[in-house]
């Protein structure tokens, strides 16, 4: 069949699945990165298949859930009311809509990858595996390094005030505007939306903290159970990943490992490129997911 879609609380929902209908499948639910929306999906790059048209050529023995997270700061990192929605709502109307057989798997990139990793860690009743592409992590070292830009833009351009950033808002119109975005969008997911640095750049501890609590690396130390019984994790990231997520990830892989996931439940690669070169191994992962699903 090809793609489906539904309306599920307001949000766009898009749903793949093999035509036999005789026999359930797994399911594997994919977030989308931030300032990206389910719909995103389906825009196309000159002479590039998008990656719902590669679904379709791979055909994979699952239903593919394609799930929103659109904000109006670009998103919510798939926790709170994201994880809710993901969690009560999509996965129990997949589950009735079509032949699943509950099996599941979470699949992202970015802080789409981010979700994957902290609702399979929060969710074991409802996902066996997972696969992050340059998922956010270790936020002491990926997070801050945007800082000082920040701090900088908002002393130039916004009288040193983020409320006067958004007030004119319109659209992505510098690397500048797209980082001051991207740090609205942490600040309301990871605590009360203030920014957790001063006027020069100085991390705000007390705020940062609250940040820390939600970093990938050390949730999976305190979901020991969780990760033991995860089927299999796929982590990779580019090389030169301008967000420094390749450290990240590195230290996710370990704290995986110190936790207790089976090496042979491992797939971790650094690969050549950038944050974007990891975006044609969707397929890849996909593909293994589904694999781990039917061990």
């Amino acid at each position: 069949m090809s793609w489906a879609r539904h309306t599920l609380g307001d949000r766009p929902l898009f749903v793949w699945a093999p035509d036999d209908r005789n026999r359930s499948y797994p399911a594997v639910y994919v977030l989308h990165a931030h300032m990206r929306s389910a719909e995103s999906w389906f825009n196309v790059t000159p002479f590039e298949a998008s990656y719902p048209e590669r679904i379709e050529a791979l055909r994979p023995e699952a239903v593919v859930v394609l799930v929103d997270g659109w904000t109006e700061s670009g998103g919510g990192q798939w926790i709170g009311e994201h994880a809710a929605y993901l969690c009560d709502d999509v996965v129990p109307f997949v589950d009735r809509e079509y032949p699943t057989n509950g099996l599941r798997a979470l699949q992202g990139k970015s802080s789409g990858g981010y979700g994957a990793i902290v609702n399979a860690l929060a969710r074991p009743d409802l996902f066996a595996a997972v696969a992050a592409h340059a998922p956010d992590a270790l936020f002491e070292v990926t997070m801050t390094n945007g800082f000082a830009a920040a701090a900088r833009e908002l002393r130039d351009r916004h009288g040193g005030s983020l409320d006067a950033f958004w007030s004119t808002f319109e659209g992505l119109g510098s690397h500048a505007d797209a980082l001051l975005v991207e740090l609205t969008a942490a600040a309301r997911a990871f605590g009360d939306g203030t920014l957790p640095f001063d006027e020069v750049g100085r991390i705000r501890a007390d705020v940062f903290e609250r940040w820390l609590a939600h970093d990938s690396v050390r949730l999976v130390g305190r979901h020991p159970e969780a990760v033991r019984g995860l089927r299999g994790v796929w982590l990779d990231a580019g090389r030169r990943d301008e967000y420094f997520l390749d450290l990240g990830v590195t230290a996710l892989r370990d704290a995986l490992v110190a936790a207790g996931l089976p090496e042979e439940h491992l797939r971790f690669e650094l690969v050549d490129g950038g944050h974007g070169g990891v975006t044609p191994r969707y397929p890849l992962s996909l593909a293994w997911l589904v694999e781990q699903l039917e061990l």
